[in-house]
């Protein structure tokens, strides 16, 4: 019962978070306008002529798919964070500080310079960070793995040094920029931001972070059982090695599609699955769920924020998720001193 009135009043301010979302910005729209003009262009009803067209292309062409991709980038970095988490074992591990998303910043800033991707279309920018996040969480994982088992020390050093590495070379790539709107583009996407999210950014990356949830809650208890170690698992009928290859692959994808979509957002995959936890328990089935909620309700409030606090300019997000996780995980270091 407990866990139902939670799903449900978490559902409910995920839905209230959207609408007020969108409403919000240096153009401000009523909240019942907002909610008429969005349900005017997904059920066709409501008088168009109670809005004008300045507000209708601010709400549906700007605002809205904003949110909505902010809510998607939230729960895929989130659900990145749990693999993670299950994978090592260690609460303190995410994206950002074990290197995945340097990786992805390396080859999405060489595909957006140099285009090296270009002829993949669309696609070039989400699989040049998918493949600069799978090889570099690939060296993290196997620089790390000794003695059939990952060493959780070896893996957060093993992380901060290739982060450093990957860095290093995104930064001389963007020093050897042809020019310089390439050089402003990358500097301004690895702030982080949805400024140029538009409709069609929305598709893979929901159908991405949909098949990777699904896959996960179908395996919710191989995820539960890896928490008792890998010995207790493989024992119990999990076949470790093959599961952890995929919770790479899943872990790396899904951070890939938000790097090449918003840039570096760092911390939400450590805060969001850390409060589930203490929301839900260590049970992955309901983990994974809350996490991407939770996720989703905080990458849409710190996109408001970045776009109130300087209105009508804007803060990259990624600065703002910074500053709130970056406290957060000193005290969660301080007060966790056995990592497990």
């Amino acid at each position: 019962m407990r866990s139902k009135l939670l799903y449900l009043g978490l559902s409910c301010f995920f839905i209230v978070s959207i609408i007020l979302a969108v409403s919000l910005g240096s153009v401000k729209v009523p909240i019942g306008t907002t909610y008429q003009i969005i349900n005017h262009h997904l059920f066709n009803i409501y008088d168009s002529s109670n809005w004008t067209v300045v507000q209708d292309n601010i709400i549906w062409q700007l605002r809205l798919p904003r949110v909505l991709m902010g809510a998607v980038i939230g729960a895929t970095l989130s659900v990145s964070g749990v693999c993670m988490q299950a994978l090592t074992r260690n609460q303190l591990a995410e994206p950002f500080v074990l290197g995945v998303s340097s990786g992805a910043s390396v080859f999405a800033t060489l595909g957006i310079i140099f285009g090296i991707f270009n002829w993949l279309g669309v696609y070039a920018l989400p699989f040049s960070a998918f493949l600069g996040a799978f090889v570099s969480f690939t060296f993290v994982y196997f620089l790390s793995y000794s003695q059939r088992r990952i060493n959780i020390a070896y893996l957060l050093l093993t992380g901060v040094v290739i982060s450093m590495i990957c860095d290093a070379l995104t930064k001389a790539i963007t020093l050897s920029a042809p020019n310089a709107l390439g050089l402003h583009n990358v500097e301004f996407w690895m702030a982080g931001s949805l400024a140029s999210v538009k409709w069609d950014y929305l598709g893979m990356p929901v159908i991405i972070i949909a098949l990777s949830l699904l896959y996960l809650m179908v395996n919710y208890k191989k995820l539960n059982l890896l928490l008792f170690g890998e010995e207790t698992a493989m024992n119990l009928g999990v076949n470790v090695k093959s599961f952890q290859k995929i919770l790479v692959i899943v872990a790396s994808l899904l951070t890939g599609v938000s790097v090449a979509i918003s840039g570096t957002i760092g911390f939400v995959g450590l805060i969001c699955p850390h409060f589930a936890r203490l929301l839900v328990g260590s049970d992955h089935k309901r983990v994974l769920v809350v996490s991407a909620i939770l996720g989703s309700i905080l990458v849409i409030w710190a996109d408001v924020m970045a776009r109130l606090i300087i209105a009508p300019e804007e803060l990259p997000l990624g600065i703002l998720t910074a500053i709130l996780g970056g406290p957060f995980f000193i005290f969660f270091l301080k007060t966790n001193r056995k990592v497990r």
